[in-house]
């Protein structure tokens, strides 16, 4: 499935969208440069999933739990080097406890994601507030 967007406000819509079609435990692995509309996406699917409150970049926390009709997990391995210290925050807990564990800058753990995971890769369009984002593989609906 591929959209382009043309605002964050589309990147949000679209992931609020794309939150209608993921069962509970599916990984999104996201990809995409600096600046590509990572978290907007991830704004957009806490949204679908039904949580209402603020969800921002959890660049130094590595980890962000929103509760909502389904819990989302939002993972950011920007900082980390390999997925040793992915293992070490308790990864696989949170595989377990039927929520979406999207998670930004997924390519710096890959070898930890399962095969079946959702990967969305972000990319600049023509404009330069377009993006083209493209949605391969996992588990939906």
């Amino acid at each position: 499935m591929q959209y382009i967007s043309h605002s964050v406000s589309d990147t949000e819509a679209f992931g609020c969208r794309l939150a209608q079609q993921l069962q509970p435990n599916t990984v999104v692995a996201c990809r995409g440069g600096l600046g590509m509309g990572k978290t907007a996406l991830t704004r957009g699917i806490a949204r679908g999933l039904g949580y209402t409150g603020r969800v921002t970049s959890p660049t130094f926390t590595i980890v962000n739990e929103y509760l909502g009709k389904t819990p989302l997990f939002h993972f950011d391995m920007y900082r980390l080097d390999d997925s040793d210290a992915l293992f070490d925050i308790g990864w696989e807990d949170y595989l377990d406890r039927g929520g979406v564990c999207v998670v930004e800058w997924s390519e710096n753990v890959a070898d930890a994601l399962p095969p079946d995971a959702v990967v969305v890769t972000i990319e600049r369009g023509q404009a330069d507030e377009d993006r083209i984002i493209t949605v391969t593989g996992g588990k939906i609906a």
